[in-house]
């Protein structure tokens, strides 16, 4: 074949591969947006007067025989649950999406005639006669009504039309902007909202669904992560400043720490913890299971070598484990430790970076970074050994799974102590001022003076005459 026509043969090729992307992330939105509108409807007649907890539960049977026969598998009672728990999480997420894609726009339907349609969903609610609901006065099978922003009831005689039904009204146009992702956030598969919907923490499950996502995580790689505690672990690997970032912006590489975890979990490997083994012994077992490694890592690993050898002033040196990352667009070496770390290991390991460094780098690539991946760390042996410049990090590995509780109560006592310091900061203040007649024009340029020039002026050696400090 010519080159214009494997050209042409290639772009064929991911046209359809685009097409069918998106035919499922339509499918996908659509499933959810069913399941939320369902879950919304079931909500809205539980708080028209009868709330009773045997009501809410043959309302959900009848609807699922009801459904069932209608249309077949997929709408037993368990399911409709899910919906109405669905549409309870994620009203907050929607509205403020509603709220974020503000606009006004005239289209046509399809009898050319145009039409306004406000392109946000607190409108549209307003639109179909659907108010917008306070979460916090839904409860389940409670006597209380949905009450609007404004806090005024519904009346709870008005019969109100569905989106859709209304929608069929006034056109296919504003049928086909109900199933729109300016209307709803959804990211995901409705199988992984399943999963995502039992997270109580909004942060972390926010975390989650982002990176499902990026990653194109299935249902299971996202219920290993979960049950591997991956939002935790990346927490407590991070400086506090950066741990809020991951509930809004998931994880990001830019520098060799943020790929860091503490620990790695490698339960995948079926090794028993309480075993003795040798470390060639690991190492074939993360060979063997090199693709559930490389998951484990993180993102942008490639694998390049195992027991690497290089010569140096004719003495051979292996390194177990090399990788490239394309983010960070440079090595990353790892070494294995089935005991507790020593200062051997992290000079051996500084070795190895600088001659990656010196002999196999390029120019254009980032400085080599060194992992070592042992059973027990010490931070000061770390702190004492390397220099503070130093791209080699220390972390430990578990052939288990974490205790998940142990980790949130620890995340949740650091991110306390980072708002408490926080607080504190914000309550330092500058001495009290003097009323404006007390203040002289010499004390006037005195008070500019900042606290920093205060305790951090330089000393002068020259002058042997003591200068007085100034007065605050």
């Amino acid at each position: 074949m010519t080159q214009a026509t494997n050209l042409l043969f290639d772009n064929v090729v991911k046209l359809i591969e685009q097409a069918k992307k998106h035919v499922n992330q339509t499918i996908d939105l659509t499933m959810c947006v069913t399941y939320y509108e369902i879950g919304r409807m079931i909500v809205e007649e539980e708080q028209q007067g009868k709330a009773r907890a045997k009501y809410g539960i043959s309302l959900l049977k009848e609807l699922s025989t009801y459904l069932t026969e209608r249309f077949g598998n997929g709408y037993s009672v368990r399911n409709l649950q899910n919906a109405r728990i669905f549409f309870l999480i994620y009203l907050p997420v929607v509205n403020n999406c509603a709220e974020k894609n503000t606009t006004l726009e005239n289209i046509k339907d399809i009898n050319n005639n145009e039409v306004e349609i406000w392109q946000t969903l607190s409108a549209k609610f307003k639109l179909h006669g659907i108010k917008r609901y306070d979460l916090k006065s839904i409860k389940p099978f409670s006597k209380e009504r949905i009450i609007d922003a404004n806090n005024s009831y519904i009346n709870g005689i008005e019969k109100q039309q569905t989106v859709i039904s209304k929608l069929e009204n006034i056109g296919n146009a504003r049928k086909n902007a109900l199933f729109s992702s300016i209307y709803y956030p959804f990211k995901v598969s409705w199988s992984h909202y399943l999963i995502l919907m039992r997270i109580k923490n909004e942060q972390e499950r926010s975390f989650y669904e982002i990176e499902t996502a990026r990653e194109n995580w299935s249902v299971r790689q996202l219920q290993r992560q979960y049950n591997s505690s991956l939002y935790e672990r990346l927490a407590l690997s991070r400086d506090k400043d950066e741990v809020m970032q991951l509930a809004t912006h998931g994880q990001e590489i830019q520098k060799p720490t943020d790929m860091l975890k503490s620990p790695y979990v490698l339960d995948f490997l079926g090794l028993c913890d309480s075993a003795t083994y040798r470390e060639s012994e690991l190492e074939n077992a993360i060979i063997s299971k090199l693709q559930s490694f490389l998951l484990e890592l993180g993102k942008g690993f490639l694998f390049e070598a195992r027991q690497k050898r290089f010569t140096f002033d004719e003495d051979h040196f292996y390194v177990d484990l090399v990788f490239y990352n394309r983010l960070l667009q440079c090595y990353v070496l790892i070494d294995i430790k089935t005991d507790k770390l020593k200062h051997q290991d992290l000079g051996q390991m500084q070795m190895y970076v600088n001659y990656y460094d010196s002999y196999m780098k390029t120019d254009f690539e980032k400085p080599t970074i060194g992992i070592l991946l042992c059973k027990e760390k010490n931070e000061s042996i770390v702190r004492l050994t390397l220099p503070k410049d130093a791209n080699i990090y220390a972390t430990e590995y578990m052939l288990y799974l974490p205790n998940k509780d142990l980790l949130q109560q620890k995340l949740s006592q650091w991110i306390k102590e980072y708002n408490d310091e926080k607080n504190s900061m914000a309550t330092i203040s500058l001495p009290l001022k003097r009323k404006k007649s007390e203040i002289s024009d010499t004390d006037e340029k005195k008070s500019e003076i900042s606290a920093t020039d205060v305790f951090f002026r330089p000393v002068s050696l020259d002058d042997s005459s003591p200068k007085k400090a100034p007065k605050p």
